[in-house]
């Protein structure tokens, strides 16, 4: 026969019921096993198998047991996933500092270092989610998410191998790259950054949304800035647009120069052209939009409107944004 402890109406299990009622002072022997039809513990009192009484519980240890039973986790059913990301949040806020008028941005690996069990934290929770509580998300949460993982996993490839690593080329090998390197667990399966780049962000039809490539960051000078903060599903967009912005901005990477009369660019618009193109016929014309971050003179600008300026791809630098 199962042994059934019901308090208040509900099984509490009998480890937790010993743990419980030892709570109280008293002390109880069973003769019998108890069924459901003869519950040891019900609201009025503890009885044997008999029904006859044996002790009564005291008001205090009754609201008690009410209190650790709403405490117990029901079968089935995960915490929820926090959108806010707030433990990532936290610690972008902490590492991430802006330069050159917030263009570009630096990260201390170190501090990232000393809070290793706080990223670790969070990129246990990434990891937990499963493949049906995310379908179950709105389109904006998952990009966000998909960002912030991508990036906060990132994080945690440099630190495998920090201080040692002056660039997170220096993490791959002859025959297989540091993106394509499986090393953590997401949506119930192995995964590698390359996944959730190329697999997931990129996957035709998904997201569709060029501006993710000013979003997730390689560890490099030579890409636009990691956040100071998290991605979020109600700001998604704003977020989205303010990192293009600021990366368009910075004339280091991305500039018209008058000389040679040519729009010279992240190779990022190199790599990924065919999504600047999907989105607004070439890449030429999406940068057309940001022609006020490309040059400051109004001729210039116009010329980058019309996309009457030829594309010249810069140099990309791979060495670690790190904070030193």
């Amino acid at each position: 026969m199962k042994v059934v402890n019901i308090v208040n109406g509900v099984n509490v299990g009998t480890a937790l019921f010993t743990q419980i009622y030892s709570l109280s002072g008293h002390n109880m022997i069973r003769r019998a096993t108890p069924t459901i039809e003869n519950p040891i513990c019900d609201i009025h009192g503890i009885h044997d198998i008999h029904g006859l009484p044996t002790v009564r519980i005291s008001s205090m240890i009754k609201y008690l047991l009410v209190f650790l039973i709403a405490l117990l986790p029901l079968p089935g059913f995960a915490a929820a996933f926090d959108h806010s990301h707030a433990q990532w949040d936290a610690l972008a806020k902490k590492h991430v500092v802006w330069l050159s008028g917030g263009h570009a941005s630096q990260v201390d690996y170190k501090g990232f270092q000393g809070d290793r069990q706080a990223l670790k934290a969070y990129l246990d929770g990434v990891s937990s989610v499963n493949q049906a509580e995310y379908d179950g998300w709105s389109k904006s949460q998952k990009l966000a998410f998909l960002i912030n993982a991508y990036n906060a996993f990132t994080v945690e490839l440099i630190l495998t191998e920090y201080p040692n690593v002056k660039s997170i080329k220096d993490l791959g090998s002859l025959i297989r790259s540091p993106w394509k390197k499986k090393f953590f667990a997401l949506r119930g399966k192995e995964r590698s950054l390359d996944d959730i780049e190329q697999g997931m962000i990129r996957e035709p039809g998904s997201f569709d949304e060029a501006r993710i490539h000013m979003a997730v960051n390689c560890a490099s000078i030579g890409c636009p800035a990691l956040r100071n903060e998290a991605y979020v599903a109600d700001k998604l967009d704003a977020q989205l647009d303010d990192s293009a912005s600021r990366f368009l901005s910075d004339r280091s990477r991305n500039r018209y120069n008058p000389q040679s009369g040519k729009l010279e660019v992240s190779k990022i618009f190199d790599w990924y052209g065919k999504d600047f193109a999907a989105r607004a016929g070439s890449v030429e014309a999406w940068l057309a939009k940001y022609a006020e971050k490309l040059a400051d003179d109004p001729k210039q600008q116009q010329l980058i409107r019309d996309k009457k300026a030829k594309l010249d791809f810069l140099e990309y630098d791979w060495a670690l944004n790190d904070k030193r």
